[in-house]
């Protein structure tokens, strides 16, 4: 008999976006449910050239402020009980490292954005991911920004 200790893993991409807090929501209860692990994933942008040393201390505000990002969700979290949770920083543009996370871990089985409530559109991210949907290696979860999280724990 074939036995692995494979548990799918959920990326959730994380800004300070309320609909990341929706795909978190999702991510967080269908997890606790069903198993695996919840990847919390924030991209920085690669900093301007602007001079010596400037780009560093770029780099480094940016990486705090996706920490502290990242802290606050790790936070919720917890409140919602024993999940299992990694989390990664990445630099660059944010569809293609999203891309290269998915690639080098093969236990990551469904990638969860949150739409946009605004009036332009969906958000950024979920056009893009959307529009490649058949390209991606694994399914793509789109939670709506405006479900509530008893709405979405009901569906999970």
């Amino acid at each position: 008999m074939y036995e692995t200790e494979y548990k799918r893993k959920f990326l959730v991409v994380i800004d300070e976006t309320v609909e990341c807090d929706r795909a978190l929501t999702f991510a967080a209860y269908r997890t606790k449910r069903t198993g695996g692990t919840v990847v919390l994933m924030s991209v920085i942008q690669k900093p301007e050239f602007i001079g010596l040393g400037v780009e560093d201390v770029l780099r480094a505000e940016a990486v705090e402020e996706a920490e502290r990002n990242l802290d606050t969700r790790l936070a919720r979290l917890r409140d919602i009980g024993d999940i299992k949770v990694e989390s990664v920083i990445r630099e660059g543009d944010a569809p293609e490292e999203i891309e290269r996370v998915i690639a080098a871990d093969h236990d990551i089985a469904i990638l969860v954005l949150g739409a946009s409530v605004s009036n332009e559109g969906p958000g950024p991210l979920v056009i893009h991911f959307a529009e490649r949907a058949n390209a991606l290696p694994i399914p793509l979860t789109i939670v709506p920004g405006r479900m509530s999280d008893a709405e979405i724990i009901e569906i999970c």
